[in-house]
C-alpha cells in the first residue's frame, strides 16, 4: 500500500510537470516558476511541450505499473530510476533545485518499493 501511495505521488508530480510544460510554459504561472522571460518562453514552447509529454509518458508508465491487473514491479523500479536520473541530469546541467523537486521523491518512492516486497 505504501509503495502504491509512494508511487502514485510521484506519478501525480509528473503529470504537474506535463500541465506546466505544455499548457502553462509561456502563461504568467508558468513563467514565474520557470523564471523565464516571456521572449524566451516563447522560444522555447514547442521544446518544453515535447518535455511535458515524456513526464505525462513517465506518469502514465508508474500508474500503470501500480494499477494493471498484474503489477509490474520491474517497470516501476526502471521508471522511478529514469525519473532520478533526469532530476540528477537535470539538477547538474539546469537548476540544482530539480534534484529536491523530481530526484529525491523518485529515490524515496524506490525505497519504499524496493523495501516493501
Amino acid at each position: 500500500m505504501a509503495a502504491s501511495i509512494a508511487v502514485s505521488a510521484v506519478a501525480i508530480l509528473h503529470l504537474t510537470f506535463l500541465v506546466l510544460e505544455m499548457f502553462l510554459w509561456t502563461k504568467p504561472a508558468g513563467r514565474r516558476i520557470f523564471g523565464l522571460s516571456k521572449e524566451f518562453a516563447g522560444q522555447s514552447a514547442t521544446l518544453a511541450a515535447n518535455q511535458g509529454l515524456y513526464n505525462g509518458f513517465i506518469a502514465a508508465g508508474l500508474l500503470w505499473s501500480q494499477f494493471a491487473k498484474q503489477p509490474l514491479p520491474d517497470m516501476t523500479v526502471f521508471l522511478l530510476g529514469c525519473v532520478i536520473v533526469a532530476g540528477i541530469y537535470g539538477a547538474l546541467t539546469v537548476r540544482h533545485t530539480i534534484l529536491f523537486v523530481q530526484a529525491v521523491p523518485g529515490a524515496i518512492a524506490l525505497i519504499i518499493v524496493l523495501t516493501s516486497g
